[in-house]
């Protein structure tokens, strides 16, 4: 037997360490902490229906490659918002492919983080520049979710006539993409929205408009002036939103030019793969009148304690766990990882790069356009950018087209649409025209390449975009990889050190899980190919939804959702539909703890429902009595019941089935938030406990990395009786036979992501992944008894144990020593460690979660580290220049003219073993007031 994957995953695997840890703990035994832990009540009886013993890595990637090989990636002109895209080997290389990149944290330690804030600064300044807009966020999720973001912001942005007036129409174009249509179908009507889906040229507007989507160019390739009718959507106050082409814009008259007041789109084909429908990076750009509005993380440019400049996330930073219930987004996370990509495919390419990517694209459709028109084909348009619609025979010219290994879309039975890439050959052009002769029974003529526009006159982008320095100066593969490198030391990632989270799970993402995402076979399929073309996604998925639902105890589950707020999302118009179904639409009514999550409540606003809020105990726990009391009152309206398990404080509440059970006698549904799941699998499951819908977090509890802010997964599993509710798609088929409609672009989100899980589960088996969540709890327990002697652990089970994290109580630190949680933070940054989850869920505390992954010597450096800080705290009580304080302390200081009453190697090496492998932070303290007072979201040096 080649080696077990647990064994490599799990950081404590030796008896030696095992038995120190359970005696500091108290216990004899994983089984006795286990059992002190999770309630017997909830215990499953048997272990889960997988296999009880996982792959070797070995056989993994045997299976996988085998997998990858049964999916046929033909050559795709299908469009529609994915392309083929020459993703440069040097970004594949040195940030796809690296855990420096891929294992960080979303940046809210900014002064750890300072690498990827300036990666997505340049993402930013990228799409504000193209679009030709004043303001831009550093991703956000695909092309469709950015569209009904753009729809929620321009609904805020009413008037309070509008408001008064009940303004609630929006006019969207017909000529969108279907899928973007299908998720503002999904999210306008929680809101009460009305779409009017007309033609643009022909539409008159009302007074009862909000606002207008239109795609740029639209869906049939037409490259079409908005100038007159944006002019008359503003004369009647509506605001328009432009679902732009990125690559498009190089060529085209930038929107913020001809009137738009807001850009969305997809980044995917600057740099980044199809990956069978996804991660890519959404975007959205603005005017700096709406900055206030704006959905999803902005990066702004600051400065430090010390006058240096400094990056930071700007304005919005967490908005939903501060608004809660009146969020305008539950956006947590976006597509950080897949915008660094797209930001260093345009510092790599610079203008000249993608004008010459466009004008591949674009001369390739007009030399096919000209040599169709020769054989008397009709065109839907003669002003295009690189995508044709054709009059044709679909079903004869698939049949042809297959044959070279070729896939066009077929929006009907006489039409045939193709969308050119940037990689596009001579070749490849005349195969193209070859299949449209033979399906005339012609023999093609020799190609005449075009090299004259077809773009509109007026419509030619004048403007320059790329100009900022960064966008011009690395050119050459050492130039652009030493770039990468020194951004790259400028963070703290799960290469340097463990990352303690509480709620963010940030464990291990293997070598072994990551591998296959390079594999051809899964990242040059479009999402939209025919599925027999997808053998090998189809088992994947298929194998994965069946995993994932016998984890979770329920019977169904969808991959669609492309981020755990999304995942939420979706789980609760699941049961909107399910009540819909029922007679029942009126149920509106969520029970959510205190406790919860801010997305919790964001995403049952979004979701069109009333929040009733339950009140905790003094231990953190549901206040039970007062949870049975308002599902009584509500009875006749209450959908149902969001809950974390075990709770946001991490404790497994013992009371759990009372509290489904008073839900479901009030009619309602029991939705529960996954993002604990880390302490459930193989021990017990929400199916058990009697839930009927829970997301899952991917990026979490199943490994997938984080990226520095995403990319993440949120799936949902179901019980039988909403199965039929699960999201659907309306181009391909997927979900349930009265399922919703989709909640992202692709049928199956962020399908290039899925072997990561799917190698997670099968690599553990059914054995590891129960180990593994026991050695999650019991490193938990293990810290939380090691720092007790100096830090109170906040709550704790009626047992006295934590469930897989614990929250520290820094409460007193203020009063005690003129310190608070944030400046503990900044000082563990001279120690080399990120922060835990800063005064959430209750203020002035540390949310920790050491996770499965960390061997005992980690924590030990990490318990050592936050007893040296406390030392430190007490002796700098009463004094106001003090090494925590001042923390974090850069090398460029520690060199300089020094005053302070500390020595310098009391800042940097306050532990014999940082020297090993000092991290030095690049800036010190960051000054957040002068940031947003002075919002910059441009790189412009």
């Amino acid at each position: 037997m080649f080696d077990k994957f647990s064994e490599r995953h799990i950081g404590v695997s030796n008896e030696k360490d095992l038995k120190a840890m359970l005696d500091v703990i108290g216990v004899k035994s994983v089984d006795e902490l286990i059992s002190q832990v999770i309630p017997q009540s909830i215990r499953l009886r048997k272990p889960l229906a997988l296999p009880a013993e996982g792959m070797s890595e070995y056989e993994f990637a045997a299976h996988i490659r085998e997998l990858a090989d049964r999916n046929q990636p033909y050559r795709s002109f299908i469009g529609m918002g994915y392309y083929p895209s020459a993703v440069p080997a040097v970004v594949t290389r040195n940030v796809f492919e690296n855990p420096a990149w891929y294992t960080s944290y979303t940046p809210y330690q900014a002064e750890i983080s300072q690498g990827r804030l300036e990666a997505l600064l340049n993402f930013q300044t990228a799409v504000i520049s193209l679009t030709g807009m004043e303001i831009g966020n550093c991703s956000l999720l695909d092309e469709g979710t950015a569209a009904a973001e753009a729809m929620a912001m321009m609904f805020s942005l009413r008037s309070r006539d509008a408001v008064r007036e009940g303004r609630n129409q929006l006019f969207v174009d017909r000529n969108i993409f279907p899928q973007t249509l299908d998720v503002l179908l999904t999210r306008s009507e929680p809101f009460g929205i009305e779409l009017i889906v007309d033609e643009y040229d022909e539409y008159e507007f009302t007074g009862r408009e909000f606002g207008a989507i239109v795609q740029y160019p639209a869906a049939d390739g037409r490259v079409r002036d908005y100038s007159d009718f944006t002019a008359a959507a503003h004369a009647k106050g509506a605001l328009v939103t432009v679902a732009a082409d990125l690559l498009s814009l190089a060529l085209l008259k930038a929107p913020g030019e001809w009137g738009a007041d807001i850009a969305v789109g997809s980044a995917q084909r600057l740099g980044t793969p199809m990956g069978f429908g996804g991660p890519a990076a959404g975007y959205m750009t603005t005017r700096e009148a709406f900055k206030r509005n704006m959905p999803g993380r902005i990066i702004g440019v600051s400065v430090d304690r010390l006058g240096n400049k400094a990056l930071r996330m700007a304005l919005q930073m967490r908005e939903q766990h501060i608004k809660r219930e009146r969020a305008t987004s539950n956006i947590c996370t976006a597509s950080a990882l897949m915008a660094s990509m797209t930001g260093f495919y345009c510092v790599y390419n610079g203008p000249e790069g993608l004008r010459r990517a466009a004008e591949t694209a674009h001369l390739a459709a007009a030399t096919v356009a000209r040599a169709l028109e020769a054989m008397d084909y009709r065109l839907a348009s003669k002003e295009f950018f690189d995508t044709l619609e054709v009059e044709a025979e679909a079903a004869v010219v698939q049949s042809l087209a297959l044959e070279q290994g070729i896939n066009f879309y077929y929006p009907s039975e006489g039409r045939v649409r193709m969308s050119f890439d940037e990689v596009t050959t001579a070749a490849e052009i005349e195969t193209v025209v070859s299949i449209f002769a033979a399906a005339k029974g012609k023999k093609a003529k020799a190609v005449k390449a075009v090299t004259e526009s077809c773009v509109p006159t007026a419509l030619r982008r004048q403007s320059p975009y790329l100009q900022e320095p960064v966008f011009n100066a690395y050119r050459s593969e050492s130039a652009l990889m030493r770039y990468i490198k020194k951004l790259e030391l400028r963070d703290i990632s799960l290469a340097n050190s463990m990352i303690s989270l509480g709620s963010c799970t940030m464990k291990l993402n293997a070598a072994a899980l990551m591998q296959p995402l390079s594999l051809a076979g899964f990242q040059n399929m479009h999402p939209f190919a025919p599925a027999d073309q997808a053998k090998g996604y189809m088992d994947l998925i298929a194998g994965l939804e069946q995993d994932l639902a016998t984890i979770t105890g329920f019977a169904a589950c969808s991959l669609q959702p492309n981020s755990g707020a999304a995942g939420e999302y979706t789980g609760l118009m699941v049961i909107r539909a399910y009540h819909q179904s029922r007679g029942q639409g009126y149920r509106n009514v969520v029970l959510i703890p205190a406790s919860a999550h801010g997305t919790n409540p964001a995403s049952a606003a979004m979701a069109g429902m009333k929040i009733v809020t339950v009140t905790c105990d003094e231990r953190g726990n549901i206040d039970v009595a007062d949870l049975e009391a308002k599902a009584k009152e509500h009875s006749s309206e209450l959908c149902g019941l969001m809950v974390t398990y075990p709770s946001t404080h991490g404790v497994f509440e013992s009371r759990i089935r009372e509290i489904v059970d008073a839900v479901h006698d009030a009619g309602g549904q029991v939705y529960m938030d996954g993002a604990n799941m880390n302490a459930q699998v193989g021990l017990t499951n929400p199916g058990y406990i009697g839930a009927d819908v829970c997301h899952l977090n991917l990026h979490k509890t199943f490994a997938m990395p984080h990226g520095g802010g995403g990319p993440g997964v949120g799936p949902i599993c179901v019980a039988e009786h909403l199965r039929a509710f699960l999201p659907s798609h309306p181009v391909v088929a997927t979900g349930g036979d009265e399922g919703i409609t989709a909640v992202a672009s692709a049928p199956w989100g962020s399908a290039l992501l899925f072997p990561i899980t799917y190698g997670y589960i099968k690599m553990l088996g059914a054995e590891g992944l129960r180990r593994a969540t026991e050695m999650a709890i019991v490193n938990a327990n293990y810290m939380s008894a090691a720092l007790a002697a100096e830090y109170r652990t906040y709550y704790s089970g009626e047992t006295g144990r934590v469930g897989h994290e614990m929250i520290l109580d820094l409460t007193s630190f203020k009063k005690d020593y003129n310190i608070d949680c944030g400046d503990i933070a900044h000082r563990l940054m001279d120690y080399g460690f990120h922060a835990p989850t800063l005064s959430f869920p209750v203020h002035e505390t540390l949310m920790v979660e050491p996770t499965e992954s960390e061997p005992k010597e980690e924590m030990d450096r990490f318990i050592e580290a936050l007893i040296s800080i406390k030392r430190e705290c007490e002796a700098a009580a009463g004094e106001a220049d003090n090494v925590v304080a001042n923390a974090p302390h850069t090398a460029r200081e520690l060199a300089g003219a020094w005053e302070h009453p500390y020595s310098r190697d009391e800042a940097a090496f306050p532990l014999a073993w940082i020297g090993e492998a000092k991290f030095f932070p690049y800036v010190s303290k960051i000054d957040n007031g002068y940031g947003d007072r002075n919002l910059c979201c441009r790189n412009c040096e």
